[in-house]
């Protein structure tokens, strides 16, 4: 349920409604806007009485919600979530772009791309150290030794880092992560988002790759249930029945989440096409649609790269989408 308060509502007026509500066990979560404020209830409301409280003088408005996500509602929450990370800001008009390799290798690889990305426009710096890999036998990533060598590129270059987590046991080694990636395979892994949902860091949750927009959604309203409000969604693209790309761009996924969530939504072209010259007029989609930002892979030897070389960016490359995604953003 949502009561939209009025203006210029008395506040001890306003104090005696909040704690009348909190008496009916449900949770109030308040939103402060413009013009109004708003509250949402979670929890059981069918036993409050909408005409006893749209009866009151300072509410405005009362309905009820029938959609099964409530906090990442927009309905709950009129205005854009910002999220924040060490200065660079993403949502309500502030777009970010992402980028790095799909994995740590080295090094000298890692400070190498994170210098040439920053001096071409990225301010948040990607790199997997755990690797979720279909085969067994492929390359899993540098674990441990992969963070540290993430930390010492922000050292060097200052810029934030993002990394996808892989398992609930692994918390404690992401201390020092900026932003922590769910990946698509851990969408739905509930344990772990709820762990999340303790955390006040910021989370990429990436959409799976056949699943919906509510449960995306759902995934994200299980990280708010516990706590953690610095959420940014990412579509990735979807499987479908195409065979000609890797996945399949949902570009009608961006305005559909930004319409019923308030959370950032970013769009991974990388992942979505897999093939390197698709990733700029699928960036150059997002970014018209609407999108909060872009993440991107990039790496200095797509041909030798341990995994994903062939939808990896040369930084030459990755500038050059840079400029086209900024050339279209000054347009809309």
């Amino acid at each position: 349920m949502i009561l939209t308060v009025k203006k210029d509502a008395n506040p001890t007026q306003l104090d005696g409604l909040m704690e009348w509500l909190k008496a009916q066990n449900v949770e109030v979560h308040i939103s402060e806007g413009t013009y109004n404020c708003v509250l949402g209830l979670v929890g059981d409301t069918s036993h409050i009485d909408m005409d006893l409280i749209s009866g009151l003088n300072i509410v405005e408005n009362v309905q009820r919600v029938s959609e099964p996500f409530k906090n990442v509602n927009r309905k709950f929450h009129p205005a854009d979530t910002i999220i924040d990370v060490c200065g660079h800001k993403i949502g309500g008009g502030n777009f970010q772009i992402i980028a790095g390799p799909c994995s740590v290798e080295s090094e000298e690889q890692i400070c190498t791309i994170a210098k040439d990305v920053k001096k071409n426009g990225a301010n948040l710096l990607r790199g997997g150290a755990f690797k979720p890999r279909t085969s067994p036998y492929a390359f899993q990533g540098m674990r441990n030794e992969g963070l540290k060598l993430l930390l010492e590129a922000k050292k060097e270059t200052g810029m934030p880092i993002v990394t996808e987590i892989m398992d609930l046991s692994h918390i404690d080694l992401f201390a020092d992560v900026d932003i922590i990636q769910v990946g698509a395979r851990n969408m739905q892994n509930f344990e772990l988002l709820k762990e999340l949902g303790h955390s006040k860091k910021p989370i990429l949750l990436k959409r799976g790759l056949a699943n919906t927009l509510q449960e995306l959604l759902m995934s994200a309203e299980y990280i708010i249930a516990g706590g953690n409000e610095n959420i940014i969604l990412c579509e990735r693209g979807i499987r479908t029945f195409e065979t000609a790309t890797r996945n399949t761009l949902d570009i009608s996924a961006i305005p559909v989440l930004k319409e019923k969530s308030h959370l950032p939504v970013i769009v991974d072209p990388s992942h979505s096409g897999g093939i390197a010259r698709l990733v700029r007029p699928l960036a150059l989609a997002a970014t018209a649609a609407g999108a909060d930002g872009l993440i991107i892979e990039v790496h200095n030897d797509p041909a030798h790269a341990l995994c994903d070389g062939p939808q990896s960016l040369t930084p030459d490359e990755f500038a050059e989408v840079v400029k086209s995604v900024n050339a279209v953003r000054e347009v809309i």
